[in-house]
Order: C-alpha cells, then sequence, then structure tokens
C-alpha cells in the first residue's frame, strides 16, 4: 500500500511527515497488486448485453460459493440492497428491519424512494433480531396498518459493532417467515467476516435467505463492486432494475477481474483483522474514560468516549494531528475498523495516539 502523510510542524526547512493510520472503515482499502495486474489485463465486453466475460466469471463464480442459482454485480452494496427490497415488496408495504441497520439509516431512504415502502424498525440489544421479537411486529393486510412485505437482516451489524447472526437464530427467523409466504433478505455486506468468525462457510450461514447481497469492496480489498445473490427468477429481474438505478455498466471487466481476486484470495487472511480489532478492544477498555459496551466479533470495534468529556469532533481532530483517523458515529460513541491496510504495528502505533488523546482529556477535566 502507498502511504499517506500528514504534514507536521511550520517553519523553515521540509516538514516531518506522520504516516495516517486510517481506521475509519474496511472501504478505504486500496486495490492490491495482483488486483491492479488483473485488471489491467481483463477481458471486456458489453455488460449491458451480457458480454462481458470477466463479469459472467464473477456473477457465476458468486452464485456457487453461495448455493444461488445466480448472482448480479452491482456497484455499490445500497444498489444491492435496493433491488432487493425492490424484488420481494410492491408499494405501501413495511419491510421489518433492525433500527440501526445500513438500510433504514444509511441507504437515503431508498426502500421508500424506489420501492413505496416504510421501514418497522426493532431495536435488538446487539443488533441481533430474534424470531419472537419480529413475529410480534408482522402486520396482515387490513383496513388500517400497511402489511409487511420483507423481513430484512444485516450480517454482520456494522453498527452493534460487526455482531453475528447466529446460524440457528437465523434459520429460525427464514423457517418461519417462509411458512407465513414472507421473503427474508441478507445485507451481508461483510458476511464473510461473519463465516470466518463463525468457521463456516459462507453457502451454509446463508442458505435459508431468499437473496443476499455482499460486499467485495470492504474487507475483501476490490477497489469497487457488490453483488446480489438468489433465484434465477429474482436476478433475472434484477437485471432490469439495476438498469433503472443507472447501475447498467458497459465494459466492467476491468473491475471484476479485481472482484474475482477479493472473493477467491481474500476471506482467508480475514481472521487477521479480527485479532487486531479484538487486540485494540482489549486495549481500549482499560483507558481512562473510554468503555467498549460490546463484544467484539470480528473488524468493527464501537466504543465510547463520555468519559474522557470530549465530543467526538473534539476526539477525532485530536487523533489526525497524530495520524490516526477514526470517526464518530453518534452520541458519544466511535467506530474504528481494522482491514487489510492496517497492520499490527499500525494497531499498536493507534492505541499510543489513542491514549495520549484519552490521558490529555482526562487531566484536563
Amino acid at each position: 500500500m502507498k502511504a499517506r502523510f500528514l504534514p507536521r510542524g511550520l517553519g523553515g526547512g521540509r516538514p516531518e511527515e506522520v504516516r495516517i493510520i486510517d481506521l475509519r472503515s474496511d472501504t478505504v482499502t486500496k486495490p492490491t497488486a495482483a488486483m491492479r495486474q488483473a485488471m489491467a489485463e481483463a477481458e471486456v465486453g458489453d455488460d449491458v448485453y451480457g458480454e462481458d466475460p470477466t463479469v459472467n466469471r464473477l456473477e457465476k463464480r458468486a452464485a456457487e460459493i453461495f448455493g444461488k442459482e445466480a448472482a448480479l454485480f452491482v456497484p455499490t452494496g445500497t444498489m444491492g440492497n435496493t433491488i432487493a427490497i425492490k424484488l420481494h415488496t410492491t408499494h405501501g408495504q413495511e419491510v421489518i428491519c433492525e433500527a440501526r441497520s445500513h438500510v433504514f439509516n444509511y441507504e437515503l431512504a431508498m426502500m421508500a424512494w424506489f420501492s413505496g415502502c416504510v421501514a418497522r424498525p426493532i431495536y435488538a440489544e446487539n443488533g441481533i433480531l430474534t424470531w419472537e421479537q419480529i413475529r410480534r411486529e408482522i402486520r396482515p393486510l387490513g383496513p388500517h396498518a400497511a402489511p409487511t412485505g420483507l423481513i430484512e437482516l444485516e450480517n454482520t451489524h456494522n453498527m452493534a459493532g460487526g455482531s453475528v447472526y447466529p446460524p440457528e437464530v437465523l434459520r429460525e427467523i427464514c423457517d418461519n417467515a417462509h411458512e407465513m409466504g414472507l421473503k427474508v433478505h441478507l445485507d451481508g455486506a461483510r458476511i464473510f467476516n461473519a463465516a470466518a468468525y463463525l468457521g463456516r462457510s459462507v453457502l451454509e450461514i446463508t442458505a435459508p435467505c431468499d437473496t443476499v447481497m455482499f460486499c467485495l469492496s470492504k474487507g475483501l480489498g476490490a477497489p469497487v463492486g457488490s453483488m446480489l445473490v438468489g433465484s434465477a427468477e429474482a436476478i433475472e429481474r434484477a437485471r432490469l432494475y439495476r438498469k433503472r438505478l443507472g447501475g447498467g455498466m458497459r465494459q466492467a471487466g476491468v473491475l471484476a477481474a479485481a472482484g474475482l481476486i477479493a472473493l477467491e484470495e481474500m476471506p482467508s487472511r480475514l481472521s487477521e483483522d479480527h485479532a487486531n480489532a479484538a487486540f485494540l478492544a482489549d486495549a481500549l477498555s482499560k483507558m481512562p474514560g473510554i468503555s467498549v459496551p460490546h463484544e467484539v466479533q470480528t473488524n468493527i470495534v464501537v466504543f465510547d468516549i463520555a468519559g474522557t468529556g470530549l465530543t467526538t469532533e473534539e476526539f477525532s481532530a485530536r487523533l489526525k494531528a497524530r495520524g490516526i483517523l477514526i470517526n464518530g458515529i453518534g452520541g458519544t460513541r466511535m467506530r474504528l475498523v481494522t482491514h487489510m491496510d492496517v497492520s499490527r504495528e499500525d494497531c499498536e502505533k493507534a492505541l499510543t495516539a489513542l491514549a495520549q488523546v484519552a490521558a490529555g482529556a482526562a487531566v484536563n477535566a
């Protein structure tokens, strides 16, 4: 990775440079040398015509890995989720989802704008919904309430600190939903992280879901792209929705080539990111004014800085001055995300900066 640097110091001479350690998200990863070479050499065609051989290989391989009939390459995870919600619903229905889910909070109300649906958010302590919680909120067709059209789950759950659905919980939800004639869509942006944590295949842990979206451009390191997998009939319709959303790309094989490497080669290293996240969380929990309110299962650490007396903006600014990038996510909570461009040495340097900021805040309180 080509390091980013932040100038330090004023006055004469060349300023000292500090290497930036970016823990804001795993979306900041840079493509590997192998990905760049594959992109340069990719065989391409017009994907709207179905003639890009590299995209076709990526879609076929994604479907095989997830045990689904077909797959669709989309530019973003938001587009993949938007298409899936449209596939499974009609205007005027509700979509059950967790209260902090990505589809509810970070996708610009696309379920309303594109699908004509409203969210029925349910708060779960660790982001993991149970069938009993969902069952109580299902609305039948009637003269007053909007009927339930879809159940949407998120695995891993981003804002709940990368929490993972126990497979038996996810299966119970899907089995009962299907008995009631309801579909289940899984926002599996980081589903390979969930699989690494559970020690199971993505096929096994997503099998009960009707559709799954997963990202190539987060922990798997590709520069662009996500996948939507499901039945052949669903993906055939999904292509039309992708076109309506402006996602019909032409010689997209230059992107799919990196996606193939991400899909085949990168899942095996995700446990390294998980170990780094656990290392950071353990040290953070011992710093003055900081608490880590959840078990760290994957590559996301959400921590609370209420005890420091600083706002998240102040905390971020002081870290940035020390070459560390971390964002606040609301209230007094902050999130850091480990990824392939952050080494254990980088984590140690980040902890030094975090300790300095926390200790300085405690002294000044």
